[in-house]
Parts: C-alpha cells; structure tokens; sequence
C-alpha cells in the first residue's frame, strides 16, 4: 500500500511564496543597473524588497536618491504583487488564459484573500484585479493635474502612477527625493487636492476585498451588508473621525503650529489615516509629541481591514477584542453587534492576533534598546509600524546596525503574512486528542 503523500499547509505555501518573491526583488535589486551608485549590499536590498513586498515603506536610503529608474520598477512591481496578493495575481491570469481552477487552487485563494467561504472565491478575485486598477487609475489621473505642471510631462505622468500606487496598496514609497530626501509629502501639506486623492486611495485600499464586493452587489443599503463590512466600514469612520480631532487637538502647538486652518485640517486627518497603514506623511513623524506618537502608535497596530493591502491586527480584531471586553464586564452572554452574535472561534484568534502582534512588538523594542542608544519613543514607532507594514517613522532607520535590521524585516514579513498566518506556516496539522487533560480553574484578572 502507498504511503499517501502529506500535503503542504496552505499557510507554509503563502509564507513560502511571499519569501521567494522576497528574493528574487532582492536579487534584481543587487544588480548595478538598479542602483544610482551602482552597488547595494544584499542586506540593503533584501530590507527594502520585504519593506515593498510587504507594503510596508520603511527605507535605508531615499527611494529617488539611490535607486535608478529600473530600481524604482523593481520596486513598484514589488509593490503591486504585494498589495494585491500573488496568488491573486496567479488566478486572475489563468483566468484571462481560460485555465481551469481546481479546488486546490480555489482553497490557496481563500486563504490569500481572506474571504468568508472558497465559493465565488474566483469571480471575487477578478473585481479585486480590476478594481484595484480602476482606483489606481483613477488616482493617477487626479494626482496628474498636480504633478504634470510641477514635473512635466513624461516625470509627471509616472509620479502619479506610482504613488497611485503606492498610496492604493498602503506601501508609502515616494519620490519626493528629487526635492528633498526623505520629505514624503511635507511639501504638499496644504494641497486639498493631493491629501484627498492619497487618503481616499488608501482607505479603499484599506477596507478589504469583501467590502468591495459587498458594496458592488448592494450599493448603499446599509442594512443589507455582510455583518463584516458593516463592522468594518463604521471602524474606519469612527477612527478617521476621532484620530482627526484628537492630532488636531493634540499638535495644535507642536507640528500643527504656524499653520493656517485648512494645513491644520488636511494635517490632522492626514495623520489620522495615513498610519492605517500607509505610511505617507505631511507632517515630520519625529517633531510629534509624546502624545501624538503614542496616538499613532496605537493607529498603527489597529491597521487596516482583513484582506486588504493594509497591515496591524486589523479592524475587526480592534472590535471583538473591545467588544469582548465589555461583554465579560456586563457579565452578559455572548459578544454581540448589529443584532449579530460573535462566533466564539473569531474572539479566539482576535485575542492570539492581538498577544503575538503586542508581544512580537514588545520583544523587538527590548532587543533594539539593548543593542542600540535610542530614544524609546521612535524605537516604538519603528517597531509597530514594521509589524502593522505601515512604513512611518521618527528618523532611525537608517541608524539601525545590521541586526536591528533583520529585526524589522522579520517584523515587516510577519506584518504582511498576518502574524497567525506565519505562527500556523510551522505547525502540524490540528490533532484532536481522544483523552483530555482534567480541567482546573484559575484566579485571571
């Protein structure tokens, strides 16, 4: 009788795939033709292959200033594989090639995307692809008529695709080096025009996949959502609208100051949203105050949606673990919203994303204090916005020694796999045992 053959966990497979694809942008990116210089170390490379591949945005050197044209490809096709998802990508062409999508196929996708079920897993992944290329394109167009007259014609046409981009799959690159290295969009704090296109195309890019769909099939009856969108869309509102003020009230006499009215505005709800987790910034991360780097601190290990190009624990964690929380204080039976109940399983795996993102977090500040004479408060920036893939931070990156590094690109690629994703990549297959240990209260809290 044949030995029958175990199959890989689909997990492993996306945490293989994510790092092959590491690889190989860290290969291309050694060669002399994609650096101005000539010459970038492999440590360099592989740092900013997995800061793009994960949408993360954090750099050891400015994206314009080092990297050459091709460089700069390189990282934005990177970028896009990233965002959307490679096995999102893969589907979609054998799609487009009338290949025939196995069931095999169809669970990796699940998988991937995070969706709710495998069925209509296929025709979700065309509306990803086209939609992810109608909103891009659309933010291209709109930042255009900003960069073209600043830039010209051909550089201003190509700014605009890539930080389309860039801002849709929350990477937070940019080429504002060409003015001034490491500036991001500090020169484009008043602009209405340019903050909006950019918040808008990562919020969208932010909710996720299922949203999407949800939205597509019934429009604006709200009542009509899926329980997740709902969850969802009422987070992202809640937490623009309240990080707005809060960094408007918070920075009003440090980084908001000398500012007319519609800078504070744009500023503040820039601040808000850009940690969800894109990475762009307006304002200088490390002029904030205490206050608000922690406020942003905390954005940033919320993150976006599930199943989306953002990072963090996620939004829907954000809400059960809250939710939870106050049940167990009502002492009320069952988690419930929106006239829903919460599966016990979905508060299970909000409380392990939650304790490995913190405890992942926790370790790398402690190892990166002890090897390195850092302020705490940007070491805690750079740690949270590695493991939320948002790309933000007080000025230490390129301070960082070699093991510091290696530290936060563990932090960027479990950031971006999902740190359960990663944890369950090398664990066996779920044994229920026939015989269980004898239970035994404890004393929590």
């Amino acid at each position: 009788m044949k030995k029958q053959k175990s199959k890989m966990p689909q997990t492993r497979v996306l945490a293989l795939g994510f790092a092959a694809i590491i690889l190989t942008g860290t290969l291309l990116l050694m060669l002399p033709s994609a650096s101005r210089s000539g010459q970038t170390s492999f440590l360099d490379a592989l740092f900013t292959a997995t800061s793009a591949t994960c949408v993360t945005g954090l750099i050891i050197a400015d994206t314009y200033q080092h990297w050459t044209l091709f460089g700069q490809l390189i990282i934005l096709g990177l970028i896009q594989i990233g965002g959307i998802g490679f096995m999102t990508i893969g589907v979609y062409v054998a799609v487009l090639l009338k290949k025939k999508i196995g069931l095999k196929e169809r669970e990796f996708l699940h998988e991937s995307v995070s969706t709710l079920e495998v069925a209509g897993v296929v025709r979700l992944t065309k509306k990803i692809v086209q939609g992810t290329v109608f909103f891009e394109c659309i933010g291209a167009l709109l930042l255009a008529t900003r960069f073209i007259p600043a830039k010209g014609m051909v550089k201003g046409i190509y700014y605009s695709i890539f930080h389309s981009i860039s801002a849709f799959c929350n990477a937070g690159f940019d080429l504002m080096g060409d003015t001034q290295s490491y500036s991001s969009f500090v020169s484009y704090e008043g602009d209405v025009l340019v903050n909006l296109t950019l918040m808008a195309l990562i919020l969208i890019g932010g909710i996720g996949f299922i949203v999407w769909d949800d939205i597509y099939r019934n429009r604006l009856h709200f009542r009509r959502y899926l329980l997740h969108s709902k969850i969802v869309l009422v987070t992202t509102l809640l937490l623009t609208v309240v990080g707005t003020v809060l960094f408007f009230v918070i920075e009003k006499d440090g980084v908001l100051a000398g500012m007319n009215g519609t800078e504070r505005l744009m500023g503040s709800m820039f601040a808000a949203v850009t940690p969800r987790t894109a990475g762009f910034n307006t304002t200088d991360v490390g002029a904030l105050t205490g206050a608000g780097k922690l406020l942003t601190i905390v954005l940033m290990f919320i993150g976006g949606s599930p199943g989306s190009t953002a990072g963090g624990i996620k939004t829907t964690t954000f809400v059960v673990m809250i939710l939870s929380a106050l049940a167990t204080i009502r002492n009320s039976y069952g988690t419930n919203i929106f006239r829903r109940r919460l599966e016990e399983d979905a508060i299970r795996k909000a409380s392990t994303v939650f304790t490995i993102n913190l405890t992942l977090a926790a370790v790398a500040a402690v190892v990166l204090l002890s090897l390195q004479t850092l302020p705490m408060d940007d070491v805690l920036v750079e740690v949270f916005s590695a493991i939320s893939t948002v790309g933000m931070s007080a000025g230490i990156t390129r301070e960082l020694c070699s093991f510091s590094r290696g530290i936060i690109i563990l932090l960027m690629y479990c950031g971006r796999l999902g740190s359960l994703t990663f944890a369950l990549s090398f664990a066996q297959k779920k044994i229920v045992p026939p015989v269980q240990q004898p239970a035994e209260k404890i004393v929590v809290g």
